[in-house]
């Protein structure tokens, strides 16, 4: 490689800084407890929120 297609460590390191993982965030069911994405249906009792049924694929 030549020396004017080099980039600098802390050019690379910066360019990578927002590389990291972040933790997932998560959120208590208000139905029954356990933990669960926010915006999503709750993958344990299927609460998304009140008044709003899901249809399921065996439902017609």
């Amino acid at each position: 490689m030549h020396p004017t297609h080099r980039i600098s460590y802390g050019r690379t390191r910066r360019r990578r800084s927002h590389h990291a993982l972040r933790p997932t965030a998560t959120v208590v069911c208000p139905n029954c407890g356990s933990n669960k994405l926010p915006h999503r249906a709750c993958g344990a009792c299927g609460y998304v929120r009140p008044g709003l049924k899901l249809r399921t694929s065996d439902e017609g």
